[in-house]
């Protein structure tokens, strides 16, 4: 028991620290939105390497932040019955869920990019836009990344809900702070 509550804390430490890194980039995506609608609407220039940036730093932040947000319980759900069920019942659901949806489909989207990104990584792949930005293949190599760290937090979440199950309970670790923070 000790040992899968150790794999679950350390997992859950890896997704809140790349989440709070990975927060800093809604900062840096609204100054960099901002820069777009003022250069494009006040200046009357628009540049696409600014307009990629964007999408660049959305996609990061997606891709990154999943795991956090797994993690922290507010992935979207249909809340109408699971609401209803017991501490018990809700571990289950998580726990089949994670088993047969979340773990095949992070390894599935693994596997099936690694050719996508290796021919990427291969030709160096850049903006086809002229005033693109370089460096594309970076990008989608966070495809994997991300997936990893959501994959790596689905099984921290079997294994706290198989300890549910069993009758030991875990505390979600700094969940409470974590929600302290955001609902003052």
């Amino acid at each position: 028991m000790k040992l899968i509550q150790r794999i679950v804390l350390t997992i859950d430490k890896l997704s809140t620290k790349i989440g709070h890194l990975t927060s800093w980039l809604s900062t840096i995506l609204v100054l960099t939105v901002c820069y777009d609608v003022f250069t494009r609407y006040f200046l009357r220039k628009s540049s696409v390497g600014v307009q990629e940036l964007e999408w660049h730093i959305f996609a990061v932040l997606f891709m990154l932040s999943a795991a956090y947000t797994l993690k922290i319980d507010k992935h979207v759900r249909v809340d109408v019955i699971y609401t209803q069920l017991s501490p018990r019942a809700k571990a289950w659901v998580n726990m089949l869920g994670g088993i047969i949806f979340l773990i095949p489909f992070s390894i599935l989207v693994i596997w099936a990019s690694q050719g996508f990104i290796s021919m990427s990584w291969a030709i160096q792949e850049t903006s086809p836009d002229p005033g693109g930005l370089p460096c594309r293949y970076l990008l989608k190599a966070m495809i994997p990344v991300g997936f990893g760290l959501l994959l790596l937090q689905g099984i921290a979440q079997i294994l706290r809900s198989f300890c549910t199950v069993i009758g030991h309970p875990m505390e979600d670790s700094n969940t409470e702070e974590i929600e302290e923070r955001y609902h003052a």
